[in-house]
């Protein structure tokens, strides 16, 4: 399988799991909420990241596209 795809999968994944775990779905009270924050921002760090590389990879395509003479 595709890393890319594990990894945009896994994270929005990651970032609801936390979520659940931070707002209180479950047993969790106080200070234990707490540790789910990490891998809030973790998985949302990976999401920017993700999304500014996508980003990045549409301009260079959409230039190399524009420099590209074309043929007759």
């Amino acid at each position: 399988m595709n890393s890319r795809l594990l990894m945009a999968l896994a994270t929005p994944l990651l970032v609801l799991l936390a979520l659940l775990g931070l707002f209180g779905v479950g047993q969790r009270q106080g200070a234990e909420r707490l540790q789910a924050l990490p891998a809030v921002l973790i998985g949302s760090g990976l999401l920017v990241a993700g999304s500014a590389g996508y980003g990045r990879r549409r301009r260079q395509l959409l230039r190399a596209l524009r420099e590209r003479e074309p043929t007759p």
